[in-house]
């Protein structure tokens, strides 16, 4: 009897749940309607930028570049930081070895569509927009520099969602990377645009491509192959891995030779001399007479996880964190400083716990491989300096 009772009672539950779902389904489906797209007014990227005379040879690069449809697409918006006449005229000077100077804007046009590829025009217009409009009010002043993505994928084959960053600031003034903002938040249809006194390339090689290739830095890369001892670049724990790992953002200050040589020269009381030959130093740094754990100490202790240009260091001497704060967090970091001649960045210093002065950074911001500061990377930015620091 039990039995026949849970019998009727399940078939009642089931008819009854059939019936909700035909009477549901009997009804006309509820209409959701989302908002009506209303298409932006008033003039594109592209257009605002032909109208503008000063910005007519960055023009020239965008159609040299196949750019000019992406940024006259008003469901799309875009933040461009756009190059004058005046940098546009420099950056022609420089890649033409000096060949260009004193050319009429007309000749200047010329040149970019002759001397310029378009896949480079394309490059480096591209790396100069980023998604969505970006006003300096959402620029946030703090350390270090608003990371936001460009529209290139340097290596597509890789992922398609590779994107290269660029690093906005408004601390010390307007930038972008290292180079100053002049005019901002000139509005379009479909974005903004601000006008840079220098052309922002982008990045084509690794930190390691630095480290490996510059004949002042041939110490300071036996450390890092002594520290990475027994381990594969494949490694996490690999700092050669690290620093040509596209998706690493780090600063590296990169101690010169001469730097090297002074601290060895001080490790050992004198008995390898400040001026010896470069072979000696490496020599040492491969022996047993310093430990490999001291060594990887101390070369983390010259990379910050994130990237910082000489014109975001705080204007007053502050620390922030190293690599080496990953094994010892309390670890106080290094001492940053910055200091300002108007608008250029005429000094930089950075200082271990143990070393009794800060170590100078090398001011020279000419592109890599030439430069000393704000060498910009891949995966990260580079300033030589003048002291091994020490960290404890």
């Amino acid at each position: 009897m039990k039995y026949i009772t849970k019998r009727i009672k399940v078939s009642f539950l089931l008819v009854f749940s059939a019936m909700l779902i035909l009477s549901s389904c009997n009804k006309a489906p509820e209409q959701i309607y989302g908002p009506a797209y209303v298409a932006p007014t008033g003039n594109t990227l592209g257009v605002t930028l032909a109208a503008i005379a000063n910005d007519s040879l960055y023009y020239k690069l965008i159609v040299r570049g196949g750019v000019l449809a992406t940024i006259n697409s008003l469901p799309n918006t875009y933040t461009m930081f756009v190059p004058d006449n005046p940098a546009m005229r420099n950056f022609c000077n420089l890649i033409s070895g000096g060949a260009t100077v004193g050319f009429t804007d007309a000749q200047y046009s010329a040149f970019i569509n002759s001397a310029i590829s378009a896949t480079n025009a394309a490059s480096i217009v591209s790396y100069n927009i980023c998604p969505q409009a970006i006003t300096t009010a959402s620029i946030p002043n703090t350390f270090p520099n608003f990371q936001y993505p460009s529209i290139l994928n340097p290596a597509p084959a890789l992922s398609a969602l590779l994107r290269l960053t660029t690093f906005p600031s408004t601390r010390n003034g307007n930038w972008v990377n290292n180079v100053p903002i002049s005019a901002v938040n000139t509005i379009a249809a479909n974005g903004v645009i601000h006008t840079t006194s220098g052309v922002v390339v982008p990045p084509s090689r690794y930190l390691w491509d630095r480290v490996n290739t510059d004949a002042d830095l041939t110490i300071l890369k036996a450390a890092i192959t002594r520290a990475d001892s027994g381990v594969s670049v494949s490694a996490p724990t690999s700092l050669i891995g690290a620093l040509q790992n596209i998706g690493a953002n780090l600063t590296l200050f990169a101690p010169s030779n001469q730097a090297f040589k002074n601290v060895i020269s001080a490790l050992t009381l004198g008995a390898i001399p400040n001026n010896a030959p470069d072979a000696t130093y490496i020599g040492f740094l491969a022996s047993n007479n310093i430990s490999t754990q001291t060594v990887k100490g101390i070369v983390v202790y010259h990379i910050l996880g994130t990237r910082a240009f000489s014109n975001n260091l705080p204007t007053t001497a502050t620390s922030y964190p190293t690599l080496l704060n990953g094994a010892v967090p309390t670890h106080p970091g290094v001492s940053l400083k910055c200091t300002f001649t108007g608008l250029v960045v005429t000094s930089a210093t950075v200082k271990g716990v143990v070393n009794a002065t800060a170590s100078n950074i090398a001011i020279n911001s000419f592109p890599d491989p030439f430069g000393t500061s704000d060498q910009h990377f891949l995966n990260g930015t580079l300033h030589k300096i003048d002291q091994v620091m020490l960290p404890q």
